[in-house]
């Protein structure tokens, strides 16, 4: 996995490390160097290797990568994104590219099978021609993050009596954070709290400004525990333009917290709208804004939609079903 250092992906790849070596399987995670990143690995019982996984210009990792995948031997390899899926190697193993996202599969020419974690990733790479027997649903589990004690709202800035939105993600133009902070101007009672960080912080600081909420917008940065703040929060805020999956709708799920996000690709494949969330159309910050407003207002639809959403998760993308099917198709996967 050749990855950015914080991401969902990425996060994934580590998640899923960890407990498939709990479940008893041998895994050699190689990654791109990233001391915290083997860190937490080797916390997680794995023995990580790092390499360059650089530009084009990059001649070393690819032999080294073939070298390491020869003396470890695997029945499967699995290439995480394009970047990996570019160095891999084919060998006596069966190569398979795991997409999170609608990428350019040029990348995994060399696969002999494609993973998606939506249904709908999955159509795509068959409508370009894929073989449907070669490319596969593998979802992606979240931590059971239910009953998690909650960050102390004087720690984020948020008075005990408000009403709190949350939002989880890099500060990025795709995840249309200035949107909800423009949603958030009509929520003159609502304080709306950010984890994340991005390129976009100073431009989201200043819409604030404009938009007379600043003293209501509270950006966290990164953080580590996802839990603690659904648990703080009243509902979770997903404004995506692009979101091929939606980790944090299944985080929310798995916290019991009702979830209102646009109809992109991933929160709309993932929820039924009005049952286990609310969508709304992108770009919308009055229907963005009435949607909050509804489901923080009506603390019975809040609850009913938290229910509905955990009860998906405990479903679908609980770490057991997710882990079971990951090991059946690593352990039933062969070469075309």
């Amino acid at each position: 996995m050749a990855g950015a250092p914080a991401g969902g992906a990425e996060l994934f790849f580590e998640r899923l490390t960890g407990a498939l070596l709990h479940a008893g399987d041998t895994v050699l995670p190689v990654i791109r160097r990233d001391s915290a990143r083997a860190a937490r690995l080797r916390a997680a019982g794995a023995s990580p290797v790092e390499l360059a996984f650089g530009n084009p210009l990059d001649l070393l990792t690819g032999p080294r990568l073939a070298a390491m995948l020869r003396q470890f031997g695997p029945q499967v390899a699995v290439a995480w994104m394009s970047r990996a899926a570019r160095f891999a190697p084919r060998g006596p193993w069966v190569l398979v590219g795991r997409l999170g996202g609608f990428y350019d599969l040029a990348y995994f020419q060399r696969c002999d099978h494609l993973a998606g974690n939506t249904h709908g990733i999955v159509e795509w790479m068959a409508d370009q021609g894929w073989p449907a027997e070669r490319v596969h649903y593998l979802p992606n589990f979240v931590p059971d993050l239910a009953g998690t004690p909650p960050a102390p709202r004087s720690s984020l800035g948020v008075p005990e009596s408000a009403l709190m939105v949350l939002a989880l993600g890099r500060l990025h133009q795709d995840k249309a954070f200035d949107v909800l902070i423009r949603a958030l101007s009509r929520l003159p009672h609502v304080h709306l709290v950010i984890a994340g960080d991005g390129p976009e912080r100073a431009r989201l600081t200043r819409l604030a400004q404009k938009q007379d909420a600043s003293s209501r917008l509270h950006l966290l940065g990164w953080r580590n525990d996802t839990g603690a703040l659904l648990a703080a929060a009243d509902v979770l805020a997903c404004p995506s333009r692009i979101e091929p999956l939606g980790n944090v709708v299944l985080e929310a799920w798995s916290a019991r917290r009702p979830v209102v996000a646009t109809s992109v690709h991933g929160p709309s494949e993932l929820i039924t709208p009005n049952q286990t969330g609310l969508l709304i159309p992108t770009e919308d910050p009055t229907s963005l804004a009435d949607a909050l407003a509804s489901v923080l207002e009506d603390k019975s639809q809040a609850a009913t939609l938290a229910e509905a959403g955990r009860a998906r998760y405990e479903a679908c993308f609980a770490e057991a079903p997710v882990v079971a099917l990951w090991r059946r198709f690593l352990a039933s996967v062969e070469k075309p």
